[in-house]
């Protein structure tokens, strides 16, 4: 996208580079009425005031590109040849899972001596997925599915049987089982925060492709047990 917005700010600087002030563009039409000149020539100085304005407007306030990609492709996504995607909304749940390992293990590649497929963020994904839901004007029907409070309400309970675990021994010394389950509720703290840093980038990337209000996600706090369903 930035470099489509790059490209067409640099055509229409190259287009518009003759004007003096573009501050200060005359109307060329009034000039050619008040000159009483030839209809011919009046609809052309017409013509060229319309060119400028929109140059103008391009160069200074930029195009909407999310908004164009939307225009363009929605008419194809919603098709009846592509009616199986009506429910895609409901892939979105296992295709995060995939997500959050795999950056899991990309992140845990960083230390190690080979860092072939290491890697620390990945925007791309909240993108796609945010981007393919406008399209298919599924954001309502995935936001019913409370997932990512689901999953966080998931992680605290295991994460309050693991504190049980550790508070029914009683005093009970065992190492193997202490490292255990400090190496569990480590494992789980990271998952909870690749979830919460996936639910925060969907929610961003999701206001890219908004057009009104109904467009952005569901103000909802992932920790919130009380809009979650099961995961089991």
């Amino acid at each position: 996208i930035r470099m489509i917005r790059s490209g067409g700010i640099h055509a229409c600087a190259n287009a518009i580079k003759f004007v003096p002030d573009l501050d200060y563009i005359v109307n060329l039409e009034e000039i050619c009425r008040e000159e009483g000149l030839q209809p011919e020539t009046v609809q052309s100085a017409a013509n060229l005031d319309s060119v400028l304005e929109n140059l103008t407007k391009n160069l200074t306030e930029g195009t909407q590109y999310f908004k164009m990609l939307v225009d363009v492709f929605t008419p194809s996504f919603t098709s009846q040849k592509n009616k199986h995607l009506k429910n895609f909304y409901m892939i979105i749940p296992p295709l995060t899972l995939n997500y959050v390992e795999q950056m899991m293990n990309g992140k845990e590649k960083i230390n190690k001596k080979n860092k072939a497929g290491a890697t620390f963020t990945d925007d791309g994904f909240s993108m796609g997925v945010a981007y393919i839901l406008k399209l298919l004007d599924q954001y309502s029907a995935f936001d019913s599915l409370h997932w990512f409070q689901s999953v966080n309400h998931k992680f605290g309970r295991e994460e309050q049987a693991v504190q049980e675990s550790k508070s029914s021994r009683r005093g009970e010394v065992d190492v193997k089982l202490d490292q255990t389950n400090t190496l569990t509720m480590k494992r789980l703290d990271e998952y909870r925060q690749e979830f919460e840093l996936l639910y925060y980038s969907l929610s961003s990337a999701r206001i890219f492709f908004r057009t009104d209000l109904e467009d952005l996600p569901a103000a909802e706090d992932p920790s919130d047990p009380a809009t979650a369903v099961s995961t089991d």
